[in-house]
């Protein structure tokens, strides 16, 4: 059997999580998908690939992350984002040009928590569920803030091994939180998706043996490249520690604790589901949630809104300007913050405090704390990484400009 059929089998039988629509075909048989190699390979056909990315928790077992019981509307601004126009690579690109070259399968954009535009694509609808990708990377963050917030975390400067000591004696000894969570450790990593030799695909590899601990070992084992907190190094890894971190410090799962502090307060329309690595193992914590695009930008919303909900905060106070600033490393600024990409823009253009979470393929969840701008996107595009026909930070700024 394969594994992405085990792995429905599994979530169906055993963890209680149901595909959604777009999983079966009117015979009442799973829709085809591809695999996770063809995946990180960039090897699908448009098709395939836009189901396999809206039914991606078909791929490993997952844990659900409970929505709760209420649902909260996301209003309708009364001022409408109907097109933008701005130049982009040399060129003059609208938005029908930019949702059609970037492969955009979803679009939100709220602003001032108004939805002021709502588009899905490539058989997608407001029900459909589709990867994050590295968008979870930022989640994870998210949640060592809340675990600093409520106690289980001492502060950001601990060492990582306080909390996970199998780490212990290797490229880890030394490395704080901080460091980890601006992917300043030090420890080796290649995070080429495409190489079959690199780290993260050892790591995906891991995954489909689907053994508990392995990719744990596998960061234990990795020999150090830097001084931590001297130079930055992208890693998917990195993040798995990030969410054993959690699960360590909280004494419960990451996808438990993310809906006890955030999914089933936030009033999201459906529960979001997370790989984990084996079955009842740990969050694939860089990796592996999947969500409706409405809960995507809600999340951005409570991230805009400096992680408060109802009044209460959640992560400690100042927590998201942290997360979403610039760093210095080797005295060096790097536009990266904790687990959050950040935008350079000079002070009054449209990006300017401007920060992302961004995941590979086009996934998005752009934040504008000045212009109370949320967007969230889904992307198909071809390949993992590589420059998209049209810049993304350039239709970020023209949508900022055309909502002032």
């Amino acid at each position: 059997m394969q594994v992405s059929t085990w792995a429905a089998l599994f979530a169906i039988c055993c963890l209680g999580v149901l595909p959604t629509e777009s999983s079966w075909a009117m015979d009442g048989s799973p829709t085809a998908i591809g695999t996770v190699r063809q995946v990180y390979d960039g090897r699908l056909t448009p098709d395939l690939q836009a189901n396999t990315f809206r039914n991606i928790d078909r791929l490993f077992p997952t844990r659900t992350v409970d929505r709760g019981g209420r649902v909260v509307p996301l209003e309708r601004a009364e001022r409408q984002l109907e097109d933008v126009k701005f130049e982009s690579g040399g060129k003059t690109i609208d938005l029908f040009d930019y949702l059609s070259l970037n492969r955009v399968a979803g679009l939100l954009v709220l602003k001032d928590g108004r939805v002021a535009y709502e588009d899905y694509e490539l058989g997608n609808s407001s029900a459909s569920r589709w990867m994050s990708m590295s968008v979870a990377k930022s989640i994870s963050s998210t949640l060592v803030g809340a675990a600093i917030k409520d106690g289980y975390i001492k502060s950001i400067d601990d060492p990582v091994t306080t909390y996970l000591p199998e780490l212990a004696g290797g490229a880890y000894d030394g490395v704080s939180i901080r460091n980890l969570l601006q992917m300043a450790s030090g420890a080796h990593w290649d995070e080429t998706y495409t190489d079959p030799k690199s780290d993260r695909r050892r790591m995906l590899e891991l995954q489909l043996e689907g053994k508990p601990g392995t990719i744990l070992q596998l960061m234990a084992k990795l020999p150090r490249a830097h001084e931590p907190g001297t130079v930055w190094n992208y890693s998917t890894g990195e993040t798995h520690i990030v969410g054993a971190l959690v699960a360590a410090a909280t004494k419960r799962p990451e996808a438990v604790y993310l809906s006890e502090k955030i999914w089933s307060r936030l009033g999201m329309e459906q529960d979001a589901t997370w790989w984990v690595e084996s079955p009842n193992g740990l969050e694939v914590g860089g990796s592996g949630l999947s969500a409706t695009l409405r809960d995507y930008a809600r999340f951005g919303q409570f991230v805009l809104n400096g992680g408060v909900i109802d009044g209460e905060r959640v992560v400690p106070e100042g927590w998201f300007e942290q997360a979403g600033s610039p760093k210095q490393l080797g005295g060096k600024t790097v536009n990266y913050g904790y687990m959050w990409w950040v935008f350079g823009d000079a002070a009054g253009t449209p990006n300017a405090g401007a920060f992302t979470a961004r995941g590979i393929f086009g996934q998005y969840v752009y934040v504008n704390p000045k212009e109370h701008v949320v967007i969230a996107q889904w992307g198909a595009r071809s390949k993992p990484t590589g420059a998209p026909p049209v810049t993304d930070a350039d239709f970020f700024a023209a949508v900022v400009s055309a909502l002032r």
